[in-house]
């Protein structure tokens, strides 16, 4: 079996160990169970949240036992780590609606057959019926103030203001480290680097609550950031999201394919699972051929398979093929849908319209002077043929599925006629 830690090292995913040694060893020993938490801030997870669910799916692969977290408490508190400001406090029907909705999504990346199938649980199940005095009791009792305001994800926050309730989260993820700890035999907790705070308090707690040398650890991995310091994840329509009513699997594809030289390597090992030798070769076809963009092509093939399935990224490849080539009449409705999200649009009320008016009409020319010019000259394309007939109609039998006509003018402005 591959040694886990090793392969962990080689892809860059360890920042911080607790105990790097002990945690070998207790690898070594034979599974552990691990867990890593997602707070329900959205009803999806975003490309952001895949590199932690992607390293609790190489643990288990190297035999150990993974327990998804979903924050069905913590969501309706809201982390303080990593933000500048105190978050808007969410309706419980609503976190609720977002904590089975991510549920969800972590089933399709995790394996729950077999000898160390996964878990999914929700913190709420613990937290919400505890009472305050308990609560303040049992678990508070254990957590010095100057400890938790020496905690990054508190003091970078004092200056401009941190409630008790945002205070308290640490709190709460730390009883939720110890009640795994003692009903599930969860040794480790995973996160992103701005985790380790909270992680390390939730060891403080095992060690305070239980009578036996309590062995746990904490496992926090990078931040994913781009070569030129921003952070991954985000592009000019916003958060690229994990479920494809929300980034369609063509523009989750087409983000991957879109990066940088710099990071294309970084990414193969972070969010693939290539062997060592088959990402060493894509390096060097990097230095070699860039202009090839084989990696870039590899890690948008791989990624998509993994997060929307093989029909979807056999879907996004013809998309993308289709508008370089600009041969888009074999495209069906719904992958138009998609392709076509962002271009202009309008909508045709007419069963037949001349091209000359719908170029008007729909602002693709500004007058029709120019509209005369653009077809006689053959910058028009109607469904990706090109036409310079200018008495040309437009009718039933330009609609792809009934639904679409596109229209191109020049070599890459696209627009697009619905009915």
């Amino acid at each position: 079996m591959v040694d886990l830690l090793k392969d962990l090292e080689f892809r860059g995913l360890i920042n911080q160990v607790t105990d790097l040694e002990g945690l070998q060893k207790e690898l070594e020993k034979g599974p552990i169970t691990l867990y890593c938490g997602f707070d329900p801030t959205a009803d999806s997870l975003h490309i952001g949240h895949l590199l932690t669910v992607l390293t609790l799916r190489r643990f288990q692969l190297a035999g150990n036992n993974p327990i998804a977290l979903v924050g069905g408490a913590t969501g309706l508190i809201g982390d303080p780590s990593g933000k500048k400001a105190e978050r808007t406090l969410n309706e419980t029907e609503i976190v609720v609606e977002w904590s089975n909705s991510i549920k969800r999504q972590l089933s399709q990346f995790l394996d729950f057959e077999g000898e160390n199938k996964a878990k999914v649980v929700n913190n709420y199940d613990w937290t919400g019926n505890l009472d305050v005095i308990t609560f303040l009791r049992d678990v508070g009792k254990n957590f010095g103030v100057n400890y938790m305001l020496a905690k990054d994800s508190v003091e970078s926050r004092i200056q401009s203001g941190i409630s008790f309730t945002e205070f308290s989260y640490m709190i709460l993820q730390s009883n939720d480290f110890l009640n795994l700890y003692k009903n599930e035999n969860c040794r480790l907790q995973i996160g992103g680097s701005d985790q380790w705070g909270n992680i390390t308090a939730g060891l403080e707690l095992i060690r305070k609550s239980t009578d036996e040398e309590a062995k746990a650890y904490g496992f926090t991995i990078p931040l994913v950031t781009k070569a030129d310091g921003t952070k991954f994840g985000k592009s000019e329509g916003g958060a690229i999201w994990l479920d494809a009513e929300k980034t369609s699997p063509y523009e989750f594809y087409q983000f991957l394919i879109n990066t940088d030289d710099k990071d294309v390597v970084k990414f193969l090992k972070y969010f693939t699972f290539l062997s060592p030798e088959e990402i060493e070769a894509l390096a060097a076809e990097v230095e070699e051929a860039p202009e090839k963009r084989t990696a870039q092509k590899r890690l948008a093939e791989e990624v998509t398979k993994l997060v929307h399935g093989e029909e979807a990224l056999q879907q996004a490849i013809r998309i993308s093929e289709a508008l370089f080539s600009g041969d888009i009449q074999n495209l069906s409705a719904a992958e138009i849908k998609q392709g076509f999200k962002d271009v202009p649009s309008h909508e045709c009320k007419q069963d037949e319209i001349s091209l000359l008016d719908l170029l008007v009409e729909s602002k693709i020319c500004p007058s029709k002077r120019q509209a005369r010019e653009d077809i006689s000259n053959g910058a028009i394309y109607i469904n990706g043929e090109r036409t310079t007939e200018l008495e040309r109609v437009v009718a039933a039998a330009d609609r792809i599925e009934g639904q679409f006509t596109i229209i191109r003018r020049g070599k890459k402005k696209y627009y697009l006629v619905k009915y």
